[in-house]
């Protein structure tokens, strides 16, 4: 926030000087690009070698993978609809964005069938090298399912992506302790070229998510009381306090052992709430989810107001599907979905530099979607607990 602040100011004051700040925001965005190919494909593959899969986690690991899906693509839908409908990028002049459009070129989007090949490909590496997300996700995803099925053989290979995935959020946390310089630098050079109004597209931007979230959370608890029966107000008793522990922190796994103890005292069974909860900050990251579906569409409004192409739905909702491959994992990392968002970003050929415009105010945005997670993951438990005839467990009975 001080950063923020600084960068303002430098802006305002100093317009001329802002803009000579370029560089530093430069190196902050080549910093995360260079993590971004590591950090993905050792996640995903350590993530299905260790028991992601429906099959080695049995029934219960099922069940709880359909409600995670379910939940998450109610997220992007309310996300996408949101977002479209308020327009919080547009207006928004992106610098860089209409070269950055070239990857999809306005004469020739890519068809389907071009997009299905595209993400399978010839060359990891060179996927790599380019930073291109799909087919880096989708190798990986190969992959893991190729360790699980040599089973003990595939074991070192599955412990060597699980070093080298906490390697890499280590590194990310390195990189974040440059956020203020770069968050600083990004925000003078955009307040310097744009003036001051840029605030107030940021400002729209952060009620437009807080907007989006309380809808879905709405929507989510209003479904599962009517279907499920739940007790919205025991609920909400319950997950109170892991909740704003998560808002405060801005921390899932500062939430995460509350979480656990609050939903066995509402009745979910240990065994459940123990496994449901820790898969589900993997696989379940309704928020992050949500943030993200805003947070791209945003920049993608507002590089087409820079000049870039028509970001059409097709390739908002193939976007999606993607950033929801991509953040599986990678919740326990501050500042992750900015690595995830930039990677994705990248592949669809829209500006990183409006991600560094959004870092200005992404504190205020974590806060409010990492609760969202922890509020979505307690909810699990209780609904698969539910699909399992196994709840209310502990929960008192009821009066006379």
């Amino acid at each position: 926030m001080l950063g923020f602040v600084a960068g303002c100011l430098l802006g305002w004051l100093a317009p001329t000087l802002a803009v000579k700040t370029e560089f530093l925001r430069d190196i902050f965005l080549n910093l995360i690009k260079a993590l971004i190919a590591p950090l993905i494909f050792s996640s995903i593959v350590a993530g299905i070698a260790g028991g992601g899969s429906a099959r080695t986690v049995g029934r219960l690991g099922l069940k709880a993978l359909i409600y995670f899906e379910v939940a998450t693509t109610l997220a992007l839908v309310v996300g996408l609809l949101v977002v479209n409908v308020v327009r919080p990028g547009a207006g928004v002049v992106i610098q860089q964005a209409a070269a950055a459009a070239g990857a999809l070129p306005a004469t020739h989007p890519p068809t389907l069938a071009e997009t299905l090949v595209h993400a399978f490909p010839s060359s990891v590496v060179a996927s790599m090298a380019a930073g291109d997300v799909l087919p880096i996700v989708v190798f990986a995803v190969i992959f893991g399912l190729g360790v699980v099925a040599a089973g003990e053989r595939g074991a070192p290979v599955a412990s060597l992506c699980a070093s080298v995935a906490s390697v890499m959020f280590k590194f990310t946390d390195l990189i974040m302790r440059f956020a203020p310089v770069g968050v600083g630098a990004a925000i003078a050079v955009t307040v310097g070229r744009q003036g001051t109004g840029m605030l107030g597209h940021l400002a729209i931007l952060v009620g437009t998510l807080y907007a989006a979230l309380l809808i879905f959370v709405a929507i989510l608890l209003g479904v599962a009381g009517i279907v499920l029966k739940l007790p919205i107000r025991a609920f909400w008793k319950a997950v109170k306090a892991p909740f704003t522990l998560a808002f405060a922190t801005a921390s899932s796994e500062a939430a995460m052992p509350n979480a656990i103890e609050s939903m066995i005292e509402l009745g979910v069974p240990p065994r459940i709430a123990g496994f449901v909860i820790p898969t589900g900050y993997s696989f379940n990251l309704d928020g992050s989810t949500l943030y993200l579906a805003i947070a791209s569409v945003f920049v993608a409004q507002a590089a087409e107001t820079s000049g870039a192409a028509h970001f059409g739905l097709g390739q908002q909702v193939l976007l999606m599907l993607t950033l929801m491959i991509t953040s599986k994992g990678v919740a326990a990392v501050p500042r992750a979905s900015l690595v995830i968002l930039i990677a994705a970003l990248h592949s669809f050929g829209l500006p990183a530099e409006g991600v560094a415009v959004i870092l200005g105010v992404d504190a205020l945005m974590d806060m409010a979607r990492t609760s969202v997670n922890v509020l979505g993951n307690c909810l699990a438990s209780v609904v698969v607990a539910k699909w399992e005839g196994e709840f209310p467990g502990k929960v008192a009975p009821p009066a006379a």
